[in-house]
């Protein structure tokens, strides 16, 4: 339990400013034993007297008694930087054992601008048991994190189209038409479309993680809904609402990354199928909230739909209590302080984590081409997280344009109160979440329990795409039994069956799609893979609700005001399943011809 307060963004900043007195971290308390490899240099002495600290005399003698008879077994991790010449590395190996030869060969290009026949410890987990290593954390603490990042996820998300039932109102105030009162939230969608492309690299950053970035940013979101509410033009909100799009990316963009820090591969899928029911239903949550505070908030002359914008500065505010309960958990990020308190406790200066030899060997142009290019090449050159980039966009789309559709059918056609339309959101998230009782059962039998058994050879990237087949197969279908019973003489009901259907559709094509991208490429590219994804969808996405009102409203026919408007999505979605189809047929040509894949 004291990972959630020590490794946390105000437990880690009051323990700086104390002076590493308070909030002290295990390595640091009476009764450590300071593993004998951080006590010595390559087999040499100190120069100085460790002194021994209360409660570990006896592992100390016990270390040094051994010292003498330590070999490679003895987990030492030593990286070698030499400025020596070929002639003289090749020698060393040939000296040396195989396996500390090859660690030799690559560290060497990483530490050869350090001092010549510099030797450094490289930090690592106290074994595999290590309590600080956030795999080894018990059930309960996991479990905290996870509601933790799933809150947060979900209380952003909500946050892009919570102001949509106050679109008439905002019309009024500012004397516009509705295509311009949606701008606020298509902007918010691009700015969370943006984000991803810097913070990604961020919060893989070993000097930054991932905790630092939720809560700063969550802290600027949070402060961005001040001046929204007070707004008095348009253009004032769009922009505010761009720039809170922009800093609430990173708990829609990291939050899957952080499930990785502490689940393991077997659990990792179905952890991250969890995580995105709420990701995915926050958007449609957003609505009925608006709705409430949009018809009970108008009192005394107030402008109702302000409300929804105080109500997110205050469910964003909760960055004061994840500022004391949310831990680090980004493990680079970890070993990093590890070794600095380390070589404070020993002072030996040779300790290191491995991410800070990466750092430090890594030129700033190739941190900026990762930064901001790579994302953009992937898109451009890999066929399939081109057509991922696509059909997600496309999926994505259509989600959005149900903010302008169920007014048109809800609203208009079936006279329903504000409140009770944003009640017929809730058939979008009681889908994601059938959509969710038939993905995670499925990715456990296919995914989990091979890797459980040790069977790696059955787990291959096309074992997530049969699922895909199915969702792309409900989507038109939802669609369509939207689209024709959305008439004033049928009941309110079939409508709510065809949205619920296609959520169902999107919600595991959404799974099964990241989880073949996420299969299909090398870990040190996903982050941009997943930025540019997140790049194109959004700004398509965002785009779509400019003129979804337009679209219906050009294509209804009488008695069905979105008939033909949701055929044409559905016929769209009807081509879209060919893509997983294709990809299942053809996954393994295509990462043989790319560089990025795995192979």
């Amino acid at each position: 339990m004291s990972q959630l307060f020590t490794e946390s963004f105000v437990g880690h900043f009051l323990y700086r400013i104390s002076g590493r007195k308070i909030f002290l971290h295990r390595d640091e308390l009476p009764g450590y034993v300071i593993p004998e490899k951080y006590l010595v240099n390559n087999d040499q002495q100190p120069e100085y007297e460790f002194p021994k600290r209360e409660g570990e005399g006896e592992g100390e003698g016990e270390h040094n008694s051994n010292n003498n008879n330590s070999s490679s077994s003895d987990n030492i991790e030593v990286a070698r930087g030499s400025t020596s010449n070929d002639e003289d590395i090749e020698k060393e190996k040939q000296q040396k054992p195989d396996s500390a030869s090859e660690e030799t060969k690559a560290t060497t290009e990483s530490n050869n601008k350090d001092d010549a026949k510099s030797d450094y410890i490289i930090v690592t987990w106290d074994g595999d048991d290590d309590p600080d290593n956030p795999y080894n954390w018990p059930f309960y603490l996991k479990a905290i994190m996870a509601f933790q990042i799933a809150f947060l996820t979900v209380s952003v998300y909500m946050g892009s189209a919570i102001y949509t039932p106050g679109v008439q109102d905002i019309m009024t105030k500012f004397n516009i038409n509705e295509t311009k009162a949606v701008l606020p939230l298509t902007m918010f969608v691009i700015g969370y479309g943006i984000g991803p492309i810097f913070f990604s690299p961020l919060s893989e950053d070993s000097r930054i993680g991932r905790t630092p970035l939720y809560i700063i940013t969550l802290f600027i979101f949070c402060m961005m809904q001040i001046p929204t509410a007070l707004s008095t033009s348009l253009a004032g909100m769009s922009v505010l609402r761009l720039i809170a799009g922009f800093f609430a990316s990173p708990a829609l963009s990291t939050g899957g990354a952080s499930f990785g820090d502490f689940i393991t591969l077997p659990f990792f899928v179905v952890g991250l199928a969890t995580w995105s029911l709420g990701a995915v239903c926050g958007p449609s949550v957003g609505p009925l909230i608006g709705a409430v505070l949009v018809q009970r908030g108008g009192h005394n002359g107030y402008e109702s739909w302000r409300w929804t914008f105080w109500f997110m500065a205050l469910i964003s505010s909760c960055f004061l209590i994840l500022g004391w309960t949310l831990p680090e958990t980004y493990a680079p990020k970890l070993l990093r302080q590890k070794a600095e308190r380390l070589r404070k406790l020993t002072g030996n200066n040779k300790i290191v984590s491995q991410a800070e030899l990466d750092h430090s060997s890594t030129p700033t142009g190739q941190v900026v081409k990762k930064l901001l290019w790579r994302p953009f090449e992937i898109t451009i050159t890999e066929p399939v997280v081109l057509l991922i980039g696509i059909y997600i966009a496309l999926v994505y789309s259509i989600l959005y344009l149900f903010f302008e559709a169920v007014p048109i059918v809800f609203q208009e056609t079936k006279h329903f109160t504000l409140v009770e339309m944003g009640v017929t959101y809730l058939s979008v998230v009681i889908g994601i979440f059938f959509g969710g009782a038939i993905y995670i059962p499925y990715v456990y039998k296919v995914f989990t329990k091979p890797l459980l058994a040790g069977e790696y050879e059955k787990v291959t990237p096309e074992i997530f795409l049969p699922p895909s087949i199915l969702g792309a197969c409900l989507m038109p279908i939802g669609l369509f039994i939207f689209g024709w019973t959305s008439s004033p003489h049928i009941h309110w009901f079939p409508p709510m069956i065809g949205t619920a259907v296609f959520a169902i559709g999107a919600f595991i094509i959404f799974q099964t799609l990241f989880n073949y991208m996420a299969a299909s490429f090398k870990v040190e590219y996903l982050a941009s893979v997943f930025s540019s994804n997140a790049f194109f969808r959004s700004v398509v996405a965002g785009c779509f609700p400019l003129f979804g009102r337009a679209l219906f409203i050009n294509l209804s026919i009488k008695n069905y005001p979105v008939g033909w408007g949701s055929s044409l999505l559905a016929f769209l979605c009807c081509l879209m399943i060919l893509i997983p189809v294709f990809f299942y047929l053809n996954g393994p040509k295509l990462r043989a011809r790319s560089k990025y894949a795995n192979h």
